[in-house]
């Protein structure tokens, strides 16, 4: 029965589900911290190691300023109001993402975040905030070229081993299940490098309605299916 280790999770469906009701999209990010919470403790209960959710994307800075205003406020106002409850709960807080364009006070909540959950360990919260997964392989790159250029590294080390130990949080195992809540049928450049075999699931549940519940039945699914990594087995009977 396969286990997931690491659970990934695009959280869309937010605005959807606030105009649905006739609120403002910025209705459904508030609605949305309730579900994240829920869903951590559930993953916490599962047994899952690693949970990436995906916070704010480095094509989030395309929307109104309005909205982004009000996401990098209530991003820093999470951060700060719930690292407690994540510190009880034993949640090592890590963040994936770049530096450039992202508020200050945004970066000083997840560094804080980070440096007061370091000793726990019963679960990982990766928070990808301004990340991109095309990003995050092309910082990885250019520090890599930069080792080469150093003589650290010659060229015909070069390995996707190696690259790998230049992603933003290079001892997370790689993605086990995949979920994105809100209906659409794409990764959105989210964990492009960490997830080679992720399975993935699609749900219809915008993320203001997912909750723990929702996460074990995708887990439930997830242990019944076959992961082979490339290998196959020949069905035919006798050979």
């Amino acid at each position: 029965m396969a286990e997931a280790r690491h659970v990934a999770i695009v959280m869309d469906g937010n605005g959807r589900w606030a105009n649905a009701r006739g609120l403002p999209r910025t209705e459904g990010h508030r609605a949305g911290e309730d579900a994240l919470m829920d869903v951590i403790s559930g993953a916490i209960e599962a047994g899952v190691e690693v949970l990436s959710v995906y916070a704010f994307s480095t094509e989030n800075w395309r929307r109104s300023p309005r909205e982004i205003a009000f996401l990098m406020n209530y991003s820093r106002d999470v951060i700060r109001r719930r690292r407690e409850e994540l510190r009880s709960w034993g949640v090592k807080v890590v963040w994936s993402g770049r530096q450039p364009r992202l508020w200050r006070s945004v970066i000083n909540e997840l560094q804080a975040a980070e440096r007061y959950t370091a000793d726990c360990d019963t679960m990982i919260l990766n928070f990808c905030c301004n990340y991109g997964g095309r990003n995050e392989i092309a910082d990885a790159a250019m520090e890599l070229a930069y080792d080469v250029r150093r003589g650290v590294v010659e060229p015909h080390q070069v390995t996707p081993e190696l690259l790998g130990r230049y992603m933003y949080q290079p001892d997370l195992p790689d993605v086990d299940l995949f979920i994105r809540t809100g209906g659409e049928q794409r990764t959105s450049n989210f964990l492009l490098w960490e997830s080679p075999y992720a399975e993935m699931m699609f749900v219809d549940e915008p993320w203001p309605d997912f909750d723990q519940h929702s996460l074990r039945a995708c887990l439930d699914r997830f242990a019944g299916r076959e992961r082979r990594f490339g290998g196959a087995v020949d069905a035919v009977a006798g050979e």
